[in-house]
């Protein structure tokens, strides 16, 4: 039986000529949004609330999950909603809490013509602060994301990581290249019951396959951990969009998530998200040091397989690697 292709079907968008490829708008109720644009691609850059991503679409369709309380959001708001494309620095079980830079302020100014800078605040509990650079590219989906870790404690030294946290449109497929030989028996690790982790877990919705660990829909535990060094973790997403995100991996240096983790994925039952989780090594920063971990996205329109099993993932991996 014929597989079903995977196309490389970049679409033309109608744009409007005199339209900035980068501009300060108004976006729900946040009033300071950056957004940058081509003909294809549409990125919105949130300062006001955690520094993250709001929108990152091609053609109008948007691959993140835009949770619908964004829209409520004040500056004074307890709980603010944080979804979308998020970004953070771990490890995360024992770095401090850090809701100022997390959902807090930053501020945000344009450099250039397709190009953006967020910065947050200095916090003290950490002791860094972040800067984040967006880079769209003027005639693709390419977006490059720069997170820059800055010490700037005057006498002790600090040990994080980057760690990414994007909230792509759930029910979807997600792709983890294995490049062996993996830690774990089974190709990834599972967190259970009170962050137990389970080093051969089984699942029926996770499988492997032609070199690519395949999560199929949500498994029985949410969180997931691989230390694949493949450098791109992709999801099909139910509305046509293959969302890839690659990045570099360091197999001779220190991961200091507790498992050693390059990628991580969180994919719950109950919510329409997928969370994509690149993991950075350790950065051992002294006073006045930083260090920078870069992941670039693509957007590829696609006809998602019906049946996952007649799946072409060696295309799949061919049009993935000709992504630049």
């Amino acid at each position: 039986m014929k597989k079903t292709p995977w196309s490389l079907l970049f679409l033309t968008a109608m744009a409007i000529p005199s339209s900035p490829a980068a501009e300060t708008l108004r976006f729900l109720n946040y009033p300071n949004t950056i957004v940058l644009t081509n003909e294809t691609t549409r990125v919105v850059l949130c300062p006001d609330a955690g520094g993250r991503v709001l929108e990152y679409s091609l053609n109008g369709t948007n691959a993140l999950h835009l949770d619908e309380a964004e829209a409520d959001w004040t500056p004074n708001a307890n709980k603010p909603m944080m979804s979308a494309g998020r970004f953070d620095i771990g490890p995360e079980q024992i770095i401090p809490k850090r809701e100022e830079i997390w959902s807090g302020p930053w501020t945000g100014e344009i450099i250039g013509d397709h190009s953006a800078r967020l910065t947050s605040i200095k916090h003290d509990a950490t002791g860094v602060q972040l800067v984040r650079d967006f880079e769209l590219a003027a005639d693709s989906s390419k977006l490059t994301c720069t997170q820059t870790i800055r010490n700037i404690t005057s006498n002790r030294t600090v040990e994080w990581c980057h760690w990414s946290r994007t909230f792509a449109e759930g029910k979807g497929i997600v792709y983890v290249p294995d490049t062996g030989p993996s830690r774990f028996p089974n190709h990834y690790v599972m967190y259970e019951k009170r962050g137990t982790l389970n080093f051969r877990p089984e699942d029926p919705n996770i499988r492997h396959r032609d070199g690519i660990l395949e999560i199929l829909a949500a498994p029985a535990f949410p969180k997931l951990g691989m230390d694949s060094t493949a450098g791109w973790i992709a999801c099909q997403e139910p509305n046509g969009l293959l969302f890839v995100k690659k990045f570099t991996t360091f197999p001779d240096r220190v991961y200091n998530e507790i498992a050693g983790l390059t990628v991580s994925i969180w994919y719950p039952q109950d919510k329409p998200v997928i969370e994509l989780e690149p993991i950075g090594p350790r950065e051992r920063l002294a006073p006045g040091e930083s260090a920078s971990f870069t992941e670039t996205w693509f957007l590829v329109k696609t006809t998602p397989p019906h049946d996952p099993d007649k799946a072409d993932l060696r295309s799949l991996r061919n049009t993935i690697d000709s992504l630049r």
